[in-house]
């Protein structure tokens, strides 16, 4: 289990398979190593189509490669999914390691790398009347000494960029496009096929997933949650030391 945990910690995706095919069971996978954290999508929620999706997850469309819910802040910063029927034909899974996208913008383009760290992009949700959530993060997100701490990246929340000037405008919005298609390269990305009782999990900060569309026939039902990654370190910590 230890051993697990560092893997997931280490390359920020694993998957799991043999679970419960019960509504609810993404809870317990969660409570294994860290704490579930709430949202206006409640403990747990349901990715399946739905008819006025809110999200264009609850729908059978294919989603890009993104991060989770960049506009909160603090942004979730593990994220699981647990497979409980999947009788669809397509919506493969995919994820990618937004860090090594991030280490290939700056070997081609390192000024394109520092915009896209520099300044912050904008995010923003909104939920009918009584939810409204924004944000400002870099989409490349750097410590004070210059280590990768983030990628914050969602086509589909992304909001107004008006935090970078003028003149660098431009060049943002081309540096905005080719961190774009380094995630969309196939070569980037590892791609599995989700069936009942499996689950991935995801360090939110870090790997981006995605998955294809898949038809109206049959039945496709993921439940999924957000934890804390601070518990997941917790958890590693105090079993290394037992």
């Amino acid at each position: 289990f230890l051993k697990w945990l560092k893997s997931l910690h280490r390359y920020g995706f694993a998957k799991m398979t043999g679970c419960e095919k019960k509504s609810g069971t993404v809870i317990k996978i969660a409570k294994l190593f860290s704490y579930v954290r709430e949202t206006n999508y409640g403990k747990w929620f349901d990715v399946k189509s739905k008819t006025n999706a809110v999200n264009l997850a609850y729908t059978n469309l294919a989603l890009k490669a993104h991060t989770d819910n960049p506009y909160r802040d603090p942004t979730p910063t593990i994220q699981i999914l647990h497979c409980l029927k999947n009788s669809a034909k397509g919506g493969d899974s995919r994820v990618v390691d937004g860090f090594k996208a991030a280490l290939h913008l700056k070997k081609e383009n390192k000024k394109y790398f520092s915009l896209l760290s520099k300044y912050c992009s904008r995010f923003e949700f909104k939920e009918k009347k009584d939810v409204h959530l924004k944000s400002r993060f870099p989409m490349i997100s750097l410590s004070p000494d210059g280590e990768l701490t983030a990628v914050h990246f969602n086509n589909r929340s992304i909001a107004p960029i008006t935090d970078v000037p003028y003149n660098d405008m431009a060049d943002y919005y081309k540096a905005y496009r080719k961190f774009s298609s380094i995630i969309d390269d196939p070569k980037m990305s590892v791609n599995f096929k989700l069936n009942p009782g499996d689950c991935f999990i995801v360090d939110n900060t870090r790997v981006l997933h995605a998955r294809t569309a898949y038809l109206a026939v049959g039945s496709r039902w993921l439940q999924g949650c957000y934890a804390d990654k601070d518990g997941l370190l917790s958890t590693i910590s105090t079993l290394s030391k037992n």
